[in-house]
């Protein structure tokens, strides 16, 4: 059975339980503050769990795609070195909220391995929570009976609290949970150790495959632990690993998950999978590697240096390091691999085919620059081979491992590997505690305090009336304490509100809270697990009171003018740039709007004027809001409504129209377009690979900007006194300069001979080698090593030391003759890295050329006698 049937056979056999079947959620978590990707197939129903959503169906199953590469969920230091370690996973699940329990999770999940896919009773084991003393629970004595209607005795084991209870966080929903694990050895290994021994054991062929979680408790910030009024299952099956079970493999790796994109790998590569194991780990953690990186662009995440995008950027470059140092790639190859992923996972995931070309323009940018980086990081490790053999060193230092592993992407293996090969070893205990350091700068920056939430009214969602109002009377429905950088706070829910919660690009609103002619302010209001949170740095002395709640209304107005105008420019851009363009992100806020899009050149100065154009036409059209709110999906793409890719939208939404733009979207936005005013593009540049951002201002801020504009030109008119034509006589003044600056390059040439000739005059003889050890007067760094390489042509056997005062700076440069490196053993680098010292500075290069800088110009004599003292060694 290959994947797809095995895929459709989980899904068809929940469909026969009365389950309706959900899309997965985006890989990449928006609007949770807690996570930067789905890690597990709960994550989108955490409201569910929470209790801030009501569930649209009591049963529903899914194949979820899932990332786990940071946290404690952190398995990418296993990927491709085992068989079943992923960064990017499917997680196939069934879900009750609050309808069947644990008999029906457990007998339909004996029931789809055993008696659907055919897996053996004899090399299935489960496991059931043990107990624990600490939260005062007893050993799942419930669970344990179902099992031994299928499993005997001997097969259903005891679990820990580590293994068999899950949590969420923290705090939060949890439970008990039972697991199913398969042993896949060879009869003859299972005769000699029995698999009971190996369950949680780690070991590569008795793994777990299906995992059973009964939330039936609630973790409070103290620790205890309080039953749930409605009881719910969670279950998550690995599909690569079921998929490794029926076709009979023995590593996720040798299914047809991973083969197809395996193969292609061993084409361009010239090697053949299976024949040397180095190159089979680089193919195993490439084609893994693969999915992570195309799935979150597909979804919307870019390559980027910080938060998602990092982790992304981290993941790609780990997969080009093993193509680079195991299978002899050096231009880009992993672009030419989405081809084979679209192939064979594409009908699952349609957003494979829709994003092909972005996935494969951002992977094929990425790994450009990473090879050049890479480059770059061998020759800095160069360099610090050299320091340590300069210094009789047998090691290099952690500190100097960690700066190539963090800046330039290189693990410690590969950094160990190079050293090895010039007889060096690696501080590791070094390099663990710079890691360790930068990981408690993380934890400290993101380190949140959290209370259990009061509740003083009971609601099951807060309702939003900032669409039509901006004033209401609300009460408290729950509050917390939160503290976060040793700053305390309070986030509030009330039972209705006019905050808009920061979502969609939009920033939340500002305003306060008022009762009693007591004022407390909102300085925040955000989406947290789809819950409006209001955040105060004070609690309102009575939280239990009736408050009257205000946004600030003219920030407000000026946020709505914006949003309206990323519709109008999404538009725009269409209509200019061609229905490739679809929005790749956005901010909005009071001062400004920022809007990424999909597009693969840089927008032309042309094409700039014609969208600014066509989206003030739009604004002068005075075009009025055209709203429908909470309408069926299907009713939505009828009316021709954009939607993002990596969103997840609910069956019912909200459609936006101006005129000719049509949008999903849940923002505020003006009442008609004429509200903007005016826009105005300030910039468009790239932010990643076939991605572009503009940014833009209306109203106020774009009047301002334009006779801010005028006000410059009127100060250049004044300063270019008696012309009326500007811009000619700036070309004229721009060709005067220029032809004065030829003039100086000319006396800068002139000058340099006359230097030349005077230190050829100047040279000595000593041991057959022609020294120069002088001091000069040049302009710049520039003229400097065009004499020294001049020099070097016109003098064999040279050792030159020149030292410069430039603009206050002293500068050092060693250039030698390559026949006297080798023949005296000299090095350049060495040289000037020893006589920067005396001008309070350092250097570095090659055997033959070298530079230095320093801070104290009182020192440079002295760096130029040090520098020609080893040549007398």
């Amino acid at each position: 059975m290959n994947s797809k049937a095995i895929r459709k056979a989980f899904l068809d056999f929940f469909i026969s339980k009365q389950h309706t079947i959900v899309d997965s959620a985006p890989m990449v978590v928006k609007n949770d503050p807690t996570l930067m990707f789905t890690n597990a197939g709960m994550n989108q129903f955490k409201d569910i769990f929470l209790g801030n959503q009501a569930a649209k169906a009591a049963r529903v199953a899914d194949t979820q795609k899932c990332l786990r590469v940071s946290g404690k969920h952190n398995d990418l230091e296993e990927v491709g070195h085992d068989t079943y370690h992923h960064t990017m996973f499917e997680m196939l699940g069934n879900w009750s909220f609050g309808d069947y329990f644990k008999e029906e999770a457990i007998d339909w999940a004996w029931e789809f391995l055993h008696d659907k896919m055919g897996i053996a009773a004899d090399r299935m084991y489960a496991t059931v929570f043990e107990g624990s003393e600490d939260d005062n629970l007893g050993l799942d004595v419930e669970a344990q009976k179902i099992w031994l209607k299928h499993l005997p005795a001997d097969r259903v084991l005891n679990g820990s609290k580590k293994d068999n209870f899950w949590e969420m966080g923290d705090t939060g929903p949890c439970g008990p949970c039972s697991e199913l694990h398969v042993d896949l050895r060879d009869d003859e290994e299972r005769a000699k150790v029995p698999g009971v021994d190996l369950v949680n054991q780690d070991h590569p062929l008795v793994i777990e495959i299906w995992n059973l979680v009964f939330i039936q408790f609630n973790r409070k910030a103290n620790g205890s632990l309080e039953e749930l009024p409605a009881k719910h299952v969670d279950t998550g099956m690995g599909f690569e690993r079921l998929c490794m079970i029926i076709q009979g493999k023995k590593s996720n790796y040798d299914t047809d998950v991973f083969q197809p994109v395996i193969g292609k790998l061993g084409t361009l590569s010239d090697k053949k999978y299976g024949e040397n194991e180095k190159d089979d780990i680089a193919m195993r953690v490439i084609a893994d590697h693969l999915r992570a990186i195309a799935f979150a662009i597909a979804d919307g995440q870019l390559p980027s240096n910080n938060k998602a995008g990092y982790v992304i950027r981290r993941i790609l470059r780990r997969a080009v390091r093993y193509g680079y140092t195991f299978l002899g790639f050096r231009e880009p190859f992993i672009y030419q691999l989405v081809e084979t992923l679209k192939e064979n996972m594409g009908d699952a995931f349609p957003e494979l085919q829709a994003q092909q070309v972005l996935i494969e323009k951002v992977i094929k940018e990425e790994e450009e620059s990473f090879l050049r980086t890479l480059s770059t990081g061998i020759k800095l490790l160069d360099e610090l081979i050299g320091k340590a053999a300069d210094n009789n060193k047998k090691e290099i230092e952690g500190k100097d491992a960690f700066v190539l592993y963090d800046t330039y992407g290189f693990p410690l293996d590969l950094t160990e590997l190079i050293a090895r090969e010039n007889g060096l070893s690696v501080d590791e205990a070094g390099f663990n505690k710079e890691m360790e350091a930068q990981k408690n700068r993380s934890r400290n920056a993101a380190q949140q305090e959290t209370d259990d939430w009061v509740e003083l009214i009971k609601i099951e969602s807060t309702a939003f009336l900032g669409y039509d109002q901006l004033e209401a009377e609300i009460r408290i429905a729950r509050y917390r304490k939160v503290v976060q950088k040793k700053k305390s706070f309070y986030q509030l829910v009330f039972d209705q509100t006019p905050f808009y919660g920061e979502a969609g690009g939009q920033v939340g609103d500002q305003g306060y809270l008022e009762a009693n002619g007591v004022k407390t302010p909102i300085f925040d209001t955000q989406k947290e697990n789809n819950l409006t949170v209001h955040l105060v740095e004070k609690l309102p002395e009575n939280p239990e009171q009736v408050f009257k709640a205000v946004v600030n209304g003219d920030r407000r107005k000026q946020i709505a003018s914006n949003h309206t105008a990323t519709h109008l420019l999404h538009a725009a851009l269409r209509e200019v740039l061609g229905t490739h363009v679809e929005q790749k992100g956005s901010l909005v806020n009071a001062d400004h709007l920022r809007f990424d899009f999909s597009h693969f050149q840089k927008v032309t100065d042309e094409e700039l004027a014609k969208v600014e154009a066509l989206v003030n036409n739009k604004i002068r059209e005075n075009a009025n809001l055209e709203e429908k709110r909470a309408i069926p999906m299907d009713e939505a793409k009828e009316l021709g409504a954009m939607m993002l890719f990596g969103e997840k939208y609910g069956d019912a939404v909200r459609v936006i129209k101006f005129g000719e733009s049509v949008e999903l979207c849940g923002g505020t936005h003006a009442e008609a377009t004429g509200q903007i005013g005016l826009l105005k593009i300030v910039s468009e540049g790239a932010v990643a690979a076939g991605i572009r951002r503009i940014e833009a201002i209306t109203a106020a801020r774009a009047e301002k900007y334009v006779n801010d504009q005028l006000g410059l030109l009127q100060t250049i008119k004044d300063t270019i006194k008696g012309s009326k034509d500007v811009v000619e006589s700036i070309a004229t003044l721009m060709k005067q300069n220029n032809e004065l600056s030829k003039q100086i390059e000319d006396f800068q040439r002139e000058s340099l001979k006359i230097v030349k000739a005077n230190l050829k005059s100047k040279v000595m003889m000593e041991r057959g080698v022609n020294i120069i050890a002088e001091r000069v007067e040049v302009d710049n760094a520039g003229l400097l090593k065009d004499l020294v390489f001049q020099l070097k042509a016109e003098i064999e056997n040279l050792f030159l030391v020149i030292g410069a005062d430039i603009d206050g700076k002293p500068m050092l440069t060693v250039m030698i003759s390559d026949n006297v490196v080798a023949d005296k053993d000299l090095h350049a680098g060495k040289i000037v890295r020893e006589a920067g010292k005396e001008i309070k500075g350092g250097g570095g290069g090659q055997p033959f050329y070298a530079t230095a800088g320093g801070k104290d110009v009182n020192g440079l004599q002295a760096a130029i006698e040090k520098a020609r003292s080893f040549i007398r060694k």
